[in-house]
């Protein structure tokens, strides 16, 4: 059985005909999914999921489920630290990414936790279907190559500045990780 991380950014909160054909197309295929509890994609997916009264769904979350709309399975991910931050929710993401065979996301071309999902995905040499909301359009994904070729599509100046967090963020965890005892 096909496993399936389903992600998105927070802005990507409706689902278009486009986005549901692609999620109904998982349901005919009976693929598991693997999916966040945060609001916008995640709560978005999750509702069609349980419109569908598919079950094959796996709720990944931190410490307690913000969304679960079907009552599917959890799996809770642990956090080494008290800090509710980019890194505290990425773990479940990393997860998800490590444990799925590929994934599909749904990006505004802005959101720094999507694009690191998608980074992710690809280092673990998984596929991502990514979903471009300001194009309205799907781009399969395979290596950085398409990578660096769905990213001229975007915004720089968004661009850049998501890859400037992301590395914030890995350089503030990095930190953490080596003042822990």
């Amino acid at each position: 059985m096909t496993t399936v991380f389903i992600g998105g950014s927070r802005a990507v909160s409706r689902l278009n005909e486009v986005i549901r054909g692609q999620l109904d197309d998982l349901i005919q295929k009976n693929c598991r999914i693997f999916i966040g509890d945060a609001n916008g994609a995640d709560r978005a997916v999750q509702q069609h999921f349980a419109d569908r009264g598919y079950g094959n769904v796996v709720v990944y979350c931190m410490d307690h489920c913000r969304n679960n709309v079907g009552n599917w399975e959890v799996r809770p991910i642990f956090h080494q630290g008290s800090k509710r931050d980019f890194s505290y929710f990425a773990e479940k993401d990393l997860a998800m990414a490590r444990e799925a065979r590929c994934g599909v996301m749904f990006w505004d071309g802005k959101s720094k936790g999507t694009l690191n999902n998608i980074h992710n995905l690809l280092h673990e040499q998984k596929a991502v279907l990514v979903y471009l909301s300001p194009e309205k359009a799907f781009h399969k994904l395979t290596n950085e190559s398409d990578l660096n070729d769905l990213l001229s599509r975007c915004d720089p100046e968004q661009v850049d500045r998501a890859q400037r967090r992301l590395q914030q963020s890995e350089a503030s965890l990095h930190r953490r990780q080596m003042s822990l005892p």
